[in-house]
């Protein structure tokens, strides 16, 4: 082996790290919400709905809504909500929308967790090309999946680690929705 292919060999591995095609990275970046993004929105599809909300399986007082519009973005919402008898009577007449308008403006607000799926395909860490990138709010913190950590004062660490609790929360949402609108059938 020449020195010069030594060295584009190292460069091509270097890249591949850096592109999260090392075995480390690769499973950091599995989307766990992109299959359950789907099935939601096919289910919104099939149903003619463009909001959607439920009850959180894990809390009393903790509720999801979503926004959902065909082909271009879902926004998700999390939150706890201080009158919860308020919000599961919205809940059982299908009154989704208000739920998610509640969830947004009046839930207590450090309780509020965000996601803007902004091609409804599931939280990716990077974008693809030109193409929209995710966003995540929770716990004080913004978090743009663009793949460009620095411009957010993080470290890559940080920011596979923002995109892994992010995809795990998103994914746990989800199935809460997915619940709802079988439930709902």
């Amino acid at each position: 082996m020449t020195r010069q292919s030594r060295h584009i060999g190292a460069v091509g591995l270097g890249l591949a790290l850096a592109l999260g095609v090392g075995s480390g990275q690769a499973s950091a970046q599995e989307s766990k919400s992109a299959p359950l993004v789907k099935e939601l929105t096919a289910l919104l599809d099939q149903r003619k709905l463009d909001a959607i909300a439920a009850k959180a399986p894990d809390s009393p007082d903790q509720y999801v809504g979503a926004l959902y519009f065909p082909g271009l973005q879902l926004l998700v919402v999390v939150a706890r909500y201080s009158v919860p008898p308020l919000l599961n009577e919205r809940i059982l007449k299908k009154e989704y929308r208000e739920v998610y308008i509640d969830l947004n403006s009046a839930s207590i607000p450090d309780s509020k967790v965000f996601f803007e799926d902004l091609r409804a395909d599931g939280l990716l860490p990077r974008r693809e090309g030109d193409s929209p990138f995710d966003i995540y709010e929770g716990g004080g913190r913004r978090v743009l999946f663009d793949g460009d950590w620095r411009k957010q004062k993080l470290s890559e660490q940080e920011y596979l680690e923002a995109f892994r609790t992010a995809d795990q929360q998103y994914a746990k949402a989800l199935e809460a929705l997915i619940a709802e609108l079988k439930k709902a059938s």
